[in-house]
């Protein structure tokens, strides 16, 4: 999660996401930097309008405690799946697996 925390900075403060920035945010953090999940990441984000995605994610929240309309289960689904792609994507970086590395980020976005 820390490589999508450090794209997230990123995209905060108006910087371009690219591999030597998302390098140096996870290199200041002390986190330890792969360089095929850099470029993963960086690749799976390329085509990714993170803006609306960070307001869909935001919108989750809300829409779960509303009265079962069908757009509060559609995004109760949503979030069900990007939880479990998440879960899998520890689960990958767990098993060292550079492959898998990156596989579904941009579904968690868009």
């Amino acid at each position: 999660m820390e490589y999508v925390y450090a794209a997230l900075i990123l995209h905060e403060t108006g910087e371009e996401i690219n591999e030597d920035n998302l390098t140096a945010v996870l290199e200041s953090a002390g986190a330890d930097v792969e360089e095929s999940r850099v470029k993963a990441l960086v690749a799976a984000l390329e085509d990714v309008d993170i803006e609306e995605a960070v307001e869909q994610a935001a919108a989750v929240p809300a829409a779960g405690g509303s009265s079962g309309g069908s757009a509060a289960a559609e995004s109760d689904d949503d979030s069900e799946e990007e939880a479990e792609e998440a879960e899998a994507e520890e689960e990958d970086e767990d098993d060292g697996d550079d492959e898998a590395d990156g596989e579904g980020l941009g579904q968690l976005f868009g």
